[in-house]
């Protein structure tokens, strides 16, 4: 049995990938691989051969790696893919939660999905301000909002204008505030508010170059602890992608394994401070499965 509650914050799903980047489509090619605006990259490991995400696969990859619950966000590179994730969570309704992708318009669908993700960084406008009424409209629904910012400190000033309109909204930042960027503590300092957390989707892509066991990863969850404290911050992962050079079990095993953190902080960062803030209910206890090795 596994010793940790463990859920993801943020991971991606598609049947399809059909998404833009620089005003250039991404679409599979095969094996694995998309055409990233006329750049042919490793977009997912090479056995998703069809180039299908599915949550079937997903739920593979949690329960080998012992993850109970998942938090399914969205990007522009992959095209809006709200009418595959309700699929997905009818399918697994006690162990997904889902994010709508708000595209700059206010028909963004909150009506079966569980929160809204708002990719900051990418936005036509850069001035945060003006989605104070998306952020609004949110609130009053009752869901969350994840969000992706800029790199650093550009937009912090604005997200602390809508936190202090919107105090009852949860927001999940991130990219663990894109740690390896100039001003990443700005990001970071904003979960000080009472309903803002930081997820580290992203942390080992972000630390890609260092690898496996990601010292200095560990390192900046606990300069991120000392700043907002460690009850404001989840694991992610940022499945597929983050998963062409490592194991989604991997992504687990470097924050399980760390000798700077306590089990107290391990447990909080791994699984219960996400299941307190999505609203999980009763999870499966994973069972550990032993492998030919």
């Amino acid at each position: 049995m596994s010793k940790y509650t463990v859920v993801d914050a943020h991971l991606h799903l598609w049947e399809k990938q059909n998404g833009r980047v620089n005003g250039r489509p991404v679409v599979g090619v095969g094996n694995g691989k998309s055409d990233f605006g006329g750049e042919v990259r490793q977009m997912m490991p090479p056995y998703m051969e069809d180039d299908k995400n599915t949550v079937e696969r997903l739920i593979a990859n949690m329960d080998y790696a012992c993850v109970a619950g998942c938090v399914v966000t969205q990007e522009y590179i992959d095209g809006n893919q709200d009418a595959y994730l309700l699929s997905a969570k009818a399918k697994y309704p006690d162990r997904i939660k889902i994010c709508s992708l708000y595209e700059e318009r206010d028909d963004f669908l909150l009506e079966g999905v569980d929160g809204v993700k708002i990719c900051a960084g990418r936005l036509k406008d850069q001035d945060l301000k003006k989605l104070l009424p998306v952020f609004q409209k949110v609130e009053r629904a009752g869901k969350f909002i994840s969000i992706d910012l800029a790199d650093g400190d550009a937009q912090t000033e604005d997200m602390e204008y809508l936190i202090a309109q919107c105090p009852e909204l949860k927001i999940a930042i991130g990219h663990f505030g894109m740690v390896t960027t100039e001003g990443w503590q700005k990001q970071i300092a904003l979960a000080k508010h009472k309903n803002v957390y930081i997820e580290s989707g992203g942390l080992t892509w972000l630390f890609h170059k260092e690898f496996y066991p990601y010292p200095s990863a560990i390192d900046a969850i606990l300069e991120a602890r000392d700043i907002c404290g460690i009850e404001k911050l989840m694991w992610g992962s940022d499945y597929p992608r983050t998963m062409t050079d490592i194991a989604y079990i991997m992504a687990v095993r470097f924050i399980a394994e760390s000798d700077k953190l306590s089990e107290e902080e391990k447990r909080a960062f791994l699984g219960e401070n996400a299941v307190k803030f999505y609203g999980f209910g009763k999870l499966p206890v994973m069972e550990e499965i032993p492998n030919m090795l």
